[in-house]
């Protein structure tokens, strides 16, 4: 039994994420972590920099990303778009029209797509302004058109031409791309689409959208494509003739030379099709051998410009957060990272309320009273406690605060050769998990010979180590411990990008642009 996944399904999706994440019964978290991607260890590989593995798609390993979770920024409606591939308008270059009928019997005559989204049918200009190509002077005789020679820079909200070359192209203008977007959210790959095209009441958008309505202005065809001349028709210019089909009032001018038909011009749009058929009756010819084709360009929804998602095919969305230590000491300067991913609700630390701070810190902390060396960022962290010995890896200090961020994942607890479940001599007591604790054991650091003591005398989120200056550590500490500022069990991670080690410093700002496909 045949059936695809429809490109309007695509669409829809794209528009349901958006729409959940800003949505205010919803918290979603651009988060990076996983610190020392290159020793060993569950999930890890010695050679993850060169070569740096997939994602594995299952719960363990989903679980061991959030064990390894540090940081996380909330996304809000300011920093999700929908995309579009970005087609650049270049002068010499050949665009296809907008067409509603190519497929694998009709594709598309330049890129040989199959599909209209894949199809270069549209163009982003110099100044971010978008344009779907009405016409580019192609016929069935014809085919490819001809290349763009005047750069659209208008406008109007009817179709029109660029300049005066003749090249035969006709422009529809959509909309404008935002300074603050193109800042944001501009690529090499794609343009971002305003998310509310159908709500919004931005004076140019209200226009091009109200324009698209051919419900309201009758004027939903914009072009009839001449596929055949045919022969035999009767001779003459501005024969105007009826549009029929399931839409009404749609009406074209048409111009035969000898016989053939040689223009053909939208006089009226009309309303409602889904398909359309030129009456060439009063100017035909039925003995002729070879009768005329002419295809009425059926545009999406009811007209250019009133479904802009429909129309130029955005099932792609871009996700952007920025990483800096402007307004949290949530992302430390000195701290490195390897996956990068979305978090969707998770709750707060002890509590099951969703969590929606703009930031998260999803590390355990110490803020310690004495310190001797540095730690390395990655290395193993441990401490002696009640009831064994507890174990993390270091993922940052602080050297001004004194305070050590630590995450603990299986790869501490499972056989230390296999990292899996396999038995192992001594597991009743290595295999357990346990928590950092406020007491007077020192805490040590595996390779780099760190080690410090717990403050444990410190209760609060902010410190005055010089007496000069007051700074906030962003958590909660009680007697010099910290915790997650979020359970690191809750929530679900709907996307995962595995890197090559990233090494933050104090000059660097992190802007990350997740996009998605759906």
């Amino acid at each position: 039994m045949a059936a695809i996944v429809t490109d309007q399904f695509r669409i829809l999706n794209a528009s349901n994420f958006v729409d959940n994440v800003t949505d205010s019964n919803n918290s979603y978290y651009v988060f990076v972590g996983l610190s020392n991607p290159t020793t060993s260890g569950f999930g890890r590989k010695t050679d993850f920099n060169t070569d740096t593995p997939s994602p594995t798609d299952n719960i363990n390993y989903m679980n061991f990303v959030g064990d390894n979770m540090s940081f996380g920024k909330k996304v809000t409606s300011d920093n999700v778009r929908r995309l579009v591939r970005k087609i650049s308008w270049s002068r010499g270059t050949k665009y296809e029209m907008y067409r509603h009928d190519y497929n694998l019997n009709n594709t598309s005559p330049i890129t040989g797509s199959a599909r209209l989204y894949d199809a270069n049918y549209y163009v982003m200009n110099s100044d971010f302004k978008v344009y779907v190509c009405i016409d580019n002077g192609s016929s069935g005789i014809n085919t490819t058109g001809n290349a763009s020679l005047d750069e659209p820079t208008f406008t109007d909200l009817e179709p029109s031409k660029a300049g005066t070359s003749g090249d035969g192209y006709q422009w529809k203008y959509l909309f404008t791309v935002s300074p603050s977007d193109i800042i944001k959210f501009d690529s090499t790959d794609f343009i971002s689409v305003s998310n509310s095209w159908s709500t919004s009441t931005d004076s140019q958008v209200v226009a091009v959208r109200d324009n698209g309505d051919s419900d309201v202005n009758n004027n939903q065809i914009k072009k009839v494509y001449i596929e055949n001349q045919g022969v035999g028709y009767s001779n003459g210019t501005g024969q105007e003739v009826n549009i029929l089909g399931d839409g009404t009032g749609g009406k074209v001018v048409i111009d035969v030379v000898n016989g053939k038909i040689t223009n053909a011009v939208v006089s009226a749009g009309g309303k409602g099709y889904t398909y359309g058929m030129v009456d060439l009756g009063a100017i035909g010819n039925t003995s002729a051998s070879t009768k005329a084709s002419l295809i009425p360009i059926i545009p999406p929804s009811k007209g250019h410009g009133h479904d802009i998602y429909k129309e130029l095919g955005s099932d792609r969305v871009l996700v952007f957060a920025r990483f800096d230590t402007s307004t949290t000491n949530d992302f430390p300067v000195n701290t490195s990272f390897s996956q990068i991913g979305i978090l969707k609700n998770p709750t707060s630390i002890g509590s099951t309320s969703l969590f929606t701070d703009p930031t998260f810190s999803s590390v355990g902390a110490l803020k310690l009273s004495t310190a001797n060396g540095t730690p390395t960022i990655g290395e193993t962290i441990s401490q002696v406690v009640t009831a064994g010995t507890a174990k993390g890896f270091v993922a940052a200090y602080d050297v001004d605060t004194k305070v050590i961020k630590f995450v603990q994942d299986r790869s501490s607890f499972l056989n230390q050769t296999s990292f899996d479940t396999t038995d192992y001599v001594g597991v009743s007591t290595f295999a357990k998990v346990h928590a950092f604790e406020s007491n007077t054991n020192q805490v040590n650091c595996g390779t780099s010979g760190f080690n410090g003591s717990i403050d444990t005398g410190f209760t609060g989120v902010s410190t005055n180590p010089t007496g000069t200056k007051l700074i906030s550590l962003d958590t909660q500490f009680t007697q010099g411990v910290s915790n997650p500022e979020i359970n690191k069990k809750s929530g679900d991670i709907v996307y995962l990008d595995n890197r090559p080690l990233i090494t933050r410093n104090a000059r660097q700002k992190e802007d990350v642009k997740i996009i998605l496909e759906f």
